[in-house]
């Protein structure tokens, strides 16, 4: 396929949380205490992940002190303290909801989990020798903020995409790391392995709630939006979505709102944040089936996602003759099919199955 996967068995990795500041040096990785555990009465559960819908392995009672080893970015919760989308990472397989956290004293600087129920990750500038500058926005020609030497310890919030820089590494990615105030990923060296970092503004992962039709019902509106907008008939959009993410459980969907598998060849488009490698499962036409690593753009929502899978259909030749007859949504279907937009020979009698079964016509604009 082109520009998108079907059946795709995404690696499932934990994202990671935001919402830090600037320092000019940062400790070595160490077990953090000092964390007081604060809810209105009774006790919390410990997860198995970083997310509501993982195993509860525990509790902890009010006014505990677990021992804090890193952070990650996990599933937006209204607790006691505050609405955040940190989760705290306790133990193996432990997590808990920075929401219910508070410390003795300042809070301290946590540090990122490298990978899933790993050890935390600093970042240092790696140069060569030469200072690192700072810019105003994600391009060499920003205001200078400032600079850092080579080795010194910077504290990452969050990556956005921007200019490319031939460093150490290639790359788009820059790294915030204060107010108005980025550096090039790839002069950025990470201790314990890269970790999964959120893009700046992006919406928390997306945890699916409901069930199938839960689903649809959270789905519906950004349907609808890009049916108004491109054309593409909301039944088949819902239905493709349904597919290629797997009821939203797909990492890529959970973590960077890429419902529709869509890749990025170098840019991430004019709706997405940037691209991110995942690892995946896919066949080819010819036949046989592998794993290989591909780059997926990454959204700050969900309906930027539709939007993009709309305006692509709507936009590019090879589905003229789809847009033709939009007002038929099976027809719609299998145009598409036809056109290339996915290998499987069975996609299109899948996408009218699913449209029948939950009557997903009835959402056509």
């Amino acid at each position: 396929m082109a520009l998108f996967t079907n059946s795709i068995r995404f690696v499932m990795v934990a994202a990671l949380a935001a919402g830090v500041t600037l320092v000019t040096a940062l400790p070595g990785y160490a077990e953090l205490t000092g964390a007081v555990v604060s809810t209105s009465s009774g006790s919390i559960n410990v997860r198995s992940g970083p997310a509501t819908d993982t195993k509860a392995v525990g509790t902890l009672e009010r006014g505990a002190n677990p021992t804090v080893h890193c952070k990650a970015r996990g599933e937006q919760i209204d607790g006691h303290v505050r609405a955040s989308s940190t989760w705290l990472r306790i133990g193996t397989n432990r997590w808990i909801s920075n929401a219910y956290v508070t410390w003795t004293g300042d809070a301290p600087i946590i540090q990122w989990c490298a990978e899933k129920n790993k050890a935390a990750t600093a970042a240092k500038v790696t140069t060569g020798g030469d200072d690192l500058n700072v810019r105003a926005a994600a391009n060499s020609g920003a205001a200078r903020q400032g600079g850092y030497g080579d080795g010194s310890s910077v504290n990452v919030q969050c990556q956005v995409w921007g200019q490319e820089v031939d460093g150490a590494a290639k790359t788009s990615v820059w790294y915030k790391i204060g107010t108005n105030r980025y550096v090039s990923a790839g002069y950025i060296k990470w201790s314990q392995g890269l970790p999964w970092l959120p893009w700046c503004g992006q919406d928390p992962p997306t945890i699916p709630r409901g069930g199938n039709q839960g689903f649809i019902d959270s789905h519906v509106s950004a349907a609808q939006s890009s049916d108004k907008a491109t054309g593409v008939p909301a039944s088949v959009t819902l239905a493709q979505a349904i597919l290629e993410s797997g009821w939203g459980k797909g990492a890529l969907a959970r973590e960077d709102h890429n419902i529709f598998g869509m890749k990025c060849f170098g840019s991430p488009g004019e709706f997405a944040l940037g691209c991110r490698d995942y690892g995946t499962f896919e066949c080819s036409p010819t036949g046989g089936c592998f794993d290989m690593d591909a780059t997926f753009r990454a959204y700050d929502n969900v309906a930027d996602s539709y939007r993009d899978h709309g305006e692509l259909l709507s936009g590019w030749s090879r589905y003229s003759k789809a847009m033709e007859v939009k007002g038929e949504p099976d027809k719609f279907a299998r145009e598409i099919h036809k056109a290339g937009y996915a290998t499987d020979p069975k996609y299109s009698d899948k996408l009218i199955s699913i449209m029948t079964q939950y009557d997903l016509y009835r959402y056509d604009v």
